[in-house]
């Protein structure tokens, strides 16, 4: 090679060094071997002295270059043509490369040919043929320009070939090209050139391998416009979801991010992504290790580039249907860069309520459609799902948002308010916040070891920070973790520990509550129940009584929690599934059951030492050990004997000592021993206890309903007998003793604030040991014979009526005076009033300890001694009870009366929280069997009332039982409201109707013609619903008839208001029966109490099913204004179709229409809301389809038009009233909130800058048609008459103050009225459609000051002539000028408006100019000028 090589240089240097000779012949051609020889040769030279070389003239002549390119060819042929042809363009480049005249010709030909080459597949597509492109691209600068676009046209043609990656290698040539024409001046048009490139590209079509070329390379294309991005990226994602390989997915998402960087869509990258990983892409757990992938990408590119985290979070924020698992799962990964942790947690916490929202909406909203209910519900689910399903997977390669679900899972807990743990019933199949926020740390700390630490961490510092009512949910969360893996718990012991040092510190509730979930991992943890029992000894000796109440509860709950550990078995936890990833054995209790009450029963008798509070939650506990195990009761009568005796005087006259239960305490009088709780503990713990062989104390015990049990232990029996035989005498005692020497009454005339205090702590305690003794007189009386129920019926009337007179001691606000209940009354219903309002109240300090079956017990034998004709047909054993004499009646009707009040504060009483707790249970029992028994009182006092009305002495009688029935009445509306508000007792109404319904057909006869509403209960597949109609049919409906005929409005209105409860639980089908049942009472009853009307006028509105709601209230409002009157028409007395609407309940009435406009208006607020989320999402161009919800908003919208009509029909009633003053301001306020509603929706049909308008729809024509005509004109001539109204009562009391909140409303109502209007203006002007051709002038509106008449402005100011006749003179100029501007007005329509403030600035200056003094002398008021004209 080397002695070819020099020969041939030689020739070449001395024909370049002779060049500027005349031109020799024809130079030599050389061979594609010589000139590769020669530019090898020429490398070594320039690499050894660098300096210039010469090239022969066969190179340099352009006459040469068909033989070059042929060369070119001929290698391509040979028998390693990629390596050959590489060798070859190489050496011509290493030539060329100092001479670029040559070159430049040289190179289009050359790269044409190459092209042409690598696209006929004449030579392999490899490195070599890759090495020789980027050697093209290097010279492109050399190339001329016109020659570009052929080579670009051979790429375009050549891409529907492209299979494998190497045949993409020519894609890299397209950039350069691309920006070579766009920068030269010589092809016209470069850009639309480009374009149509682009355009060429985006037809063709498309390989994987093509795609993910393109989306590598495309980043370099430097004039695309967004139009083409997006059709690119939307033809990019739609090659992905075909049958893209998962491998190939992490890099492409990663060249996608890479090209949203480069500001190429980011918006569109970062949805695509999004829904790309949200379809049903099949692939198992390899998919979710590409999606794991993909996060960290995606991470990676935020932490370079912020503006796509702000995209990811503007997807989200814009529209929360962009959720999906994937969604989730990036958002929870953008979040762990520093700069969006709180941000991204927030939007994903923001859209999840935000969806818990607009369903609890949707649900109670009853005029949407039901498909639109149904796609909220599935919208929550999806997210719900989700957030599962993300979490759930994020050990699939995500490690990395760990951190962030922990964050988010607590971030749900936080925002849950206590009170509120029921957010959605079970049917919705929603968790609701704070059990997915469970769930959510639930699942994490069963899928991550290495997250465990973290939760538990988490929940000891927000346990410790947290406020009371947010730490609940974490002491929740950490219950269930105990009780779900309480063997991984015990590695975390150690942080319990550090909790529990916290227990003095703590809130009590929130401490004892941390106690209760720890129990059972302490019953199967050793260490930690020692260490629980150091606590709760030191806890004891504290100053704050609340953390001694706290400790005491735990204690003996922590004995509870043991002695059921040994029933239920040591080693009850050994099932759990995360055993197996525990290192420890569980460890086994040293004390369990009554070897750990005697244990701590030192401590515990340090409570009996304690507060009031702190001794009744001990009794409160010995009462749940016994219930637990009967061991108990020895142990705790020994506990509890020498504390009793200190109260108790076996020998004494007056056998309890109730002065020392009450001691003065800074200046005040406190309750030191709570006697009665000890007594009730003492009887629950005797009659608790098993049946055993009979003994000489069950026979004297039978009256109590106990028997005692023979143990062995001598001292048990010698407790038990005692605290019996205690009980046999404070019995005794109160039945036949003087309470004077308990109560400690002072007999002295005067009585110091002290002593009154005391009396009533002393009353306070004797009256809950009454209650006890009525309990076990209740209980014995159920078991008695014939012979001895007269003698405990006695007993039993002695009680209450011992109790009645302790409750005037106890009173809150009692009379001063002696009188005796029932002498003097303003109205018979006074006192039940003062019971349900709340006024006469017993102390808050007082636990009822009245048993509910001795209540119901109570309720039954007051009813039988009441009403003599209940008890005619009876056994001669019960001839006693029947009413002989006057005087037995009122003692017998006093009986009942006090048994209705205390069943009635005991039902106010009922606790809805804590119906598990045993003493509750207890005390509470069945509270349905009260439900029969007050039923058959109202209807058997109701029975009575018609016959004594009739009879001259018995008017007072009927009067008694009119009471007895208002408080019978609040009694079953109270135990309604329990059952329908609590599941435990659902089965309350369906025990009612079994015992409900009179006997009398005269009865039925006085209810109302079959119509439509006598449907109720018929069809009706649902027992519960149908139970429901049936309690309305045969109850609510004859009641209200005779109430409403007897004129007993107090009641009346009681059963309005359980009607509407009940009413109101019935499906949306059947409350139109309910409904239709009310309409007919408000058309046949002539009802004149305001009160009564409303609830009716309620009822028929509010059950009615949309839209027959506003229709009735259309109906409604037309026949009350008939009554209110008008300015054409003199008001009536009474309607003629609604009898309810009369002169005496107009008022009434008009502010219950318009309170059900003002929630229709804000309905509508949150509908548009809705709207415009659904409009910008739309116009953005989210799709909202992959959740597969309801897409299409035309639901909402038409629904929204039709309720606006309605709206605006019931209001153009009102504004032709002559409503009172208060319901004119209230109309007002309304006015304005519904104009700003129409205002947001004629904005929602403007189309933004760059978006197509939409046509208006004639529902939105008509409705702005309406409301033109029907509501808007008429407003002002409202407002004006307003205002002339004010100025003829201005020397009225407190009209200043009216006045100035008149003055707040109106200027807020004509503003939002001409906000309105300019929205249709700019409708109007874009549509051109004129929607104002209906609409009353007021674009210009001029306001003027009316002066009063001249005799009124003589008497106030006789020297006023002069401002008299100037003011005439402005009054004439201002109404000529606005004739010129309303004719003007209404030959151009659409004409500028002028600023809606402008109207009030001008009346701001005009009043400025004056005095303050003088303008409210002269009283002016202000009006439009276009009223006046009119």
């Amino acid at each position: 090679m080397p002695p070819a090589t020099a020969p041939t240089a030689m020739p070449k240097h001395s024909s370049a060094t002779t060049n500027h000779h005349p031109p020799p012949a024809q130079p030599p051609p050389l061979t594609d071997v010589e000139i590769i020889q020669l530019a090898q040769h020429h490398h070594g030279l320039i690499s050894s002295q660098p300096t210039p070389l010469h090239l022969p003239p066969f190179l340099l002549s352009e006459s040469s270059h068909p033989i070059l390119i042929s060369y070119l060819h001929s290698r391509a042929a040979s028998v390693n043509p990629t390596l050959a042809v590489a060798e070859y363009i190489s050496a011509l480049f290493s030539l060329t490369s100092h001479h670029p005249s040559s070159l430049s010709s040289l190179l289009p030909s050359l790269l044409l040919s190459y092209i042409f080459l690598f696209t006929s597949r004449k030579i392999p597509h490899d490195h070599h043929s890759l090495s020789t492109l980027q050697l093209f691209v290097v010279h492109l600068d050399a190339i001329e320009i016109a020659k570009i676009p052929e080579a670009i046209d051979l790429i375009i043609l050549y891409l529907p070939n492209v299979k494998d990656l190497e045949d993409a290698h020519v894609l890299i040539l397209l950039p350069k090209c691309l920006e070579l024409v766009r920068m030269s001046n010589e092809i016209e048009k470069p850009i639309e050139y480009i374009n149509s490139v682009i355009d060429g590209l985006l037809k063709c079509e498309w390989s994987k391998v093509l795609l993910v070329k393109l989306v590598e390379i495309i980043r370099d294309f430097s004039c695309i416009d967004k139009w083409r991005k997006r059709e690119f990226l939307e033809k990019v994602f739609n090659g992905m979801r075909n049958n893209f390989e998962m491998q190939d997915l992490p890099g492409l998402v990663y060249q996608l991010l890479v090209l949203a960087s480069k500001d190429f869509g980011k918006r569109e990258v970062i949805e695509g992504i999004v829904l790309y990983f949200d379809g049903k892409i099949k692939g198992g757990s390899i998919m979710r290790q590409v999606e794991g992938t993909v996060l960290l990408h995606v991470n990676f590119a935020v932490k370079q580039d912020p503006s796509l985290g702000q995209e990811v979070l503007g997807l989200v924020r814009s529209d929360s249907r962009a959720l999906n698992h994937f969604t989730i799962a990036l958002l929870l990964s953008v979040a762990r860069i520093r700069r969006f942790s709180e941000s991204a947690i927030g939007v994903l916490r923001t859209a999840l309520f935000n969806a818990y929202k607009d369903y609890n909406f949707a649900r109670v909203c009853r005029w949407l459609p039901q498909e639109l209910k149904e796609e909220y519900l599935r919208n929550a689910r999806f997210i719900e799902k989700a957030v599962l399903k993300a979490v759930n997977e994020c050990h699939y390669g995500r490690e990395h948002i760990v951190p962030s679900i922990v964050q988010f899972g607590f971030g749900l807990l936080e925002r849950v308010e206590e009170g509120s743990r029921k957010e959605f019933s079970r049917s919705d199949g929603l968790m609701g916040s704070e059990e997915l926020g469970t769930q959510v740390l639930k699942s994490l700390f069963e899928v991550h070891d290495m997250a465990r630490n973290e939760i538990i961490e988490q929940c000891k510092f927000r346990i410790l920070s947290s406020k009371p009512e947010r730490g609940h949910h974490t002491i929740r969360l950490l219950g269930y973790l105990i009780l779900i893996h309480p063997h991984p718990m015990l590695d975390h012991v150690s942080h319990l520990k550090e909790m529990l040092d916290y227990f003095t510190f703590m809130d009590d509730k929130i401490s004892s509550h941390l106690v209760t979930v720890l129990l059972p991992l302490i019953k199967i943890s050793c260490v930690l129940q020692d260490y629980t029992i150091l606590v709760l000894r030191k806890a004891m000796f504290r100053r704050e009584s609340s953390v001694r109440l706290a400790a005491t509860g735990a204690i003996i709950d922590l004995i509870l929690a043991c002695k059921q550990s040994k029933a239920d078995g040591l080693f009850s936890f050994q099932e759990s599934s995360s055993q197996a990833s525990c290192s420890q054995q569980a460890e086994i209790p040293h004390a369990t059951g009554t070897g750990l009450f005697e244990e701590l029963s030192g401590l515990l008798q340090r409570c009996l030492y304690q507060q009031a509070s702190v001794r009744e939650v001990l009794y409160h506990g010995l009462v749940k050990l016994v219930l637990v195990d009967h061991l108990f009761v020895g142990a705790v009568f020994d506990f509890l004997l020498s504390h009793f005796l200190r109260f108790y005087r076996e020998d004494a006259d007056l056998p309890l000592a109730i002065d020392l239960c009450v001691k003065l305490d800074c200046g005040g009088v406190c309750i030191e021993e709570p006697l009665d709780c000890l007594i009730f503990c003492v009887s629950l713990i005797l009659f608790l206890q098993p049946h055993c062989r009979s003994d000489p104390l069950s026979d004297s015990g039978a009256c109590f309903g106990f028997s005692m049990t023979q143990e062995n232990e001598a001292g048990r029996e010698l407790s038990g007998e005692l605290f019996f035989n205690a009980l046999v005498k404070i019995r005794k005692f109160l039945s036949n003793g003087n309470l004077e020497g308990l109560l400690c009454k002072s007999q002295d005339s005067g009585s110091t604030p002290i002593e009154d205090e005391k009396l009533r702590c002393h009353a306070l305690l004797l009256l809950g040991i009454v209650e006890v003794m009525l309990n076990i007189t209740v209980t014995e009386l159920e078991k008695a014979t014939d012979v001895n129920k007269m003698e405990l019926g006695s007993e039993l009337s002695m009680l209450v009526g011992i109790h009645e007179s302790l409750e005037k001691h106890t009173s809150i606000s009692r009379p001063c005076n002696g009188i005796r209940r029932g002498t003097v009354r303003p109205t018979a219903s006074d006192a039940a009033d003062k019971l349900a309002s709340g006024s006469t109240k017993f102390s808050p300090e007082r636990t009822p300890l009245l048993a509910m079956p001795s209540i119901c017990q109570l309720l039954k034998m007051a009813l039988e001694s009441s009403t003599p004709d209940s008890s005619r047909t009876g056994a001669a054993s019960q001839n006693h009870l029947q009413l002989s004499t006057s005087a037995a009646s009122a003692q017998n009707f006093e009986l009942l009366s006090s048994v209705l009040s205390i069943c009635f504060r005991q039902l106010k009483l009922f606790p809805f929280e804590g119906k598990d707790d045993p003493w509750k249970a207890l005390i509470y029992g069945d509270i349905k069997l009260l439900g029969s028994p007050l039923l058959k009182v109202i209807w058997c006092l109701k029975s009575d009332i018609d016959k004594k009305k009739k009879e001259t002495k018995g008017r007072k009688d009927a009067e008694d039982r009119k009471e007895h029935i208002h408080l019978g009445l609040l009694c079953l509306k109270k135990l309604i409201e329990i059952s329908l508000y609590s599941s435990k007792y659902v089965g309350l109404i369906d025990d009612l109707v079994l015992a409900s319904g009179p006997e009398h057909e005269s009865i039925r006869s006085m209810e109302f013609p079959c119509n439509d509403e006598c449907k109720l209960a018929e069809g009706v597949d649902d027992q519960n619903t149908r139970s429901k109609e049936l309690f309305i049919k045969m109850n609510i409906k004859p009641l209200l008839t005779e109430f409403l005929a007897l004129s007993f409005f107090h009641e009346a209105q009681i059963l309005c208001d359980i009607t509407a409860m009940i009413g109101n639980k019935l499906p949306e089908e059947r409350k139109n029966l309910v409904a239709m049942w009310a309409i007919r009472i408000c058309k046949n009853s002539d009802v004149t109490n305001s009160k009564v009307a409303k609830s009716l006028v309620s009822l028929a509105v509010s059950l009615s099913s949309p839209p027959n709601d506003l229709l009735v209230a259309q109906e409604m409002a037309a026949e009350l204004s008939k009554v209110t009157g008008s300015d054409n028409s003199e008001p009536l007395e009474k309607s003629e179709t609604f009898l309810v609407i009369n002169k005496s309940t107009d008022d009434a009435i008009a502010s219950t229409l318009l309170q059900s406009v003002e929630s229709t208006i804000v309905d509508m607020d949150w509908i548009i809301t809705r709207l415009n989320t659904y409009y910008t999402a739309t116009r953005k161009g989210i799709p909202l389809h992959q959740t597969g919800m309801f897409a299409s908003g035309s639901v909402l919208e038409e629904t929204l038009y039709s309720k606006a009509e309605a709206l605006v029909k019931v209001l153009s009633f009102f504004v032709a009233m002559n409503l009172k003053d208060p319901q004119a301001e209230y109309l007002l306020r309304i006015a304005a909130k519904f104009y700003k509603n129409l205002a947001r929706i004629s904005k929602l049909r403007i189309a933004p800058k760059g978006c197509k308008q939409v046509l208006l729809s004639l529902k939105y024509q008509k409705l702005v048609e309406i409301t033109c005509r029907q509501l808007t004109a008429p407003i002002y001539n409202f407002v004006s008459q307003m205002q002339q109204n004010q100025h003829e009562s201005n020397k009225t009391r407190g009209v200043v103050n009216k006045i100035k909140r008149e003055n707040r409303c109106i200027p807020d109502l004509i503003f939002q009225i001409e906000d309105y209007e300019k929205y249709l203006i700019q409708l109007s002007k874009i549509t051109k459609i004129n929607l104002l051709r209906h609409a009353k002038r007021s674009t210009s509106r001029d306001f003027k000051i009316v002066e009063p008449s001249e005799d009124a402005l003589e008497e106030e100011n006789p020297n006023n002539g002069l401002e008299k006749n100037n003011s005439n003179e402005a009054e004439s100029e201002s109404s000529k000028e606005s004739g010129t501007e309303e004719t003007e007005e209404t030959e151009n329509v659409l004409a500028p408006e002028s600023s809606p403030l402008a109207a009030e600035d001008s009346e701001g200056e005009d009043e400025a100019a004056l005095p303050k003094a003088k303008r409210a002398k002269m009283g002016s008021d202000v009006h439009d000028s276009s009223d006046e004209e009119a």
